[in-house]
């Protein structure tokens, strides 16, 4: 009996151990050096399929297809968001992974897109604003269904898809909060499951409601800065590298991308402080195998300059600015690039979204 009492202790401990630590939604990771077990996984965004009437939301059914067949002949794992995101903490063997996610729910993915991922027997999440469900171009509750029986994983879009970061704080949040809401009900009601993973709408939040979607139960959001999900990662503010006119070889490099370790960051979060023009970006990174000489930054519509303020062994600071005014933009990405050893690329990109831009 003694001995069975010291045993459960042990699995007590072991699972207590095992939970993800929930940091103030304000900080950055602060880790200095990878997880023993450090895994990533690239995921993909996608909207319409073969509807060439909305050229910057479409991927041409060649493309997508070429794009499966890609992932299908290099053996990667396909998995939905929410089994990605579990993966990151289970003690198994890395391999390469992928996640394809579609926002929005239109009708030519349940026409065009389905079809192909059921060809190769790939699952996805997709995220579904239910105030248009069933309306004009969008999916109706029966075809929602019929989808997520083959393979694919429901995420929370909000209901009405809105602006929220344009509504005053004093409304905001409620509204938001309320929003997920009524949008979890009507996916519980007409599809009898719930929600693990949420998608923010037009990829635009702030630290409370990033907050606001961890204390409803989620276990991960998506936004729309692009990069690589990984051990490090805030599984609040998932990285996607968006597909919409991407060719079979942007698609390639896009997946074989790595993730830029990033150890500490200065950014708050994702607003634009206020009275910034050429917001720098400090970035602390472990650039152990990196080739920090190649360290390059891209300012989305502008140039910008990268400063390497010091650098050790395995971390190296750097400084990122853009050279030219972006408080002009709604949405501006902050994108930092290196290659490692071996030649291959890591990414990071950071998103200054300005509300103050409508």
């Amino acid at each position: 009996m003694k001995n069975y009492y010291w045993l459960i202790l042990l699995i007590s401990v072991l699972a207590c151990s095992g939970q993800p630590n929930h940091k103030n939604s304000n900080e950055a990771a602060t880790t200095s050096s990878s997880p023993k077990n450090y895994k990533e996984t690239v995921c993909f965004v996608y909207h319409r399929f073969g509807d060439n009437r909305f050229p910057s939301t479409n991927i041409t059914l060649k493309d997508f297809e070429q794009h499966l067949q890609w992932l299908k002949h290099n053996n990667y794992l396909v998995v939905t968001l929410s089994e990605a995101i579990q993966g990151l903490k289970q003690e198994s063997a890395e391999r390469k992974t992928a996640v394809i996610t579609i926002d929005d729910g239109y009708k030519s993915f349940y026409k065009n897109g389905l079809p192909l991922l059921r060809k190769y027997q790939f699952p996805a999440t997709l995220f579904i604003n239910t105030e248009t469900v069933g309306s004009g171009d969008y999916m109706n509750w029966e075809e929602l269904k019929e989808a997520s029986h083959n393979g694919i994983e429901i995420g929370n879009h909000t209901h009405s898809h809105a602006y929220f970061l344009n509504i005053d704080e004093n409304e905001r949040y409620l509204r938001f909060k309320k929003d997920i809401e009524i949008s979890q009900d009507h996916i519980e009601k007409n599809l009898l499951l719930k929600p693990q993973v949420f998608a923010y709408p037009y990829g635009e939040f702030d630290n409370k409601m990033k907050e606001i979607v961890r204390t409803s139960g989620f276990i991960g959001a998506a936004a729309q800065n692009s990069g690589v999900l990984n051990s490090l990662s805030d599984n609040f503010q998932i990285p996607r590298f968006p597909m919409s006119e991407s060719t079979a070889g942007q698609f390639e490099e896009k997946a074989k991308m790595q993730s830029l370790k990033v150890t500490h960051t200065n950014a708050a979060d994702y607003i634009l402080p206020k009275g910034e023009k050429q917001p720098v970006l400090q970035l602390t990174l472990d650039t152990k195998g990196i080739s920090t000489r190649q360290i390059q930054c891209f300012a989305q519509g502008s140039k910008c300059t990268v400063k390497v303020s010091s650098s050790s062994e395995n971390q190296t600071l750097i400084e990122v600015m853009s050279t030219t005014d972006i408080s002009k933009n709604r949405r501006t990405l902050y994108t930092v690039t290196a290659p490692d050893s071996a030649g291959h690329w890591h990414w990071f990109s950071h998103l200054w979204i300005n509300p103050a831009v409508h």
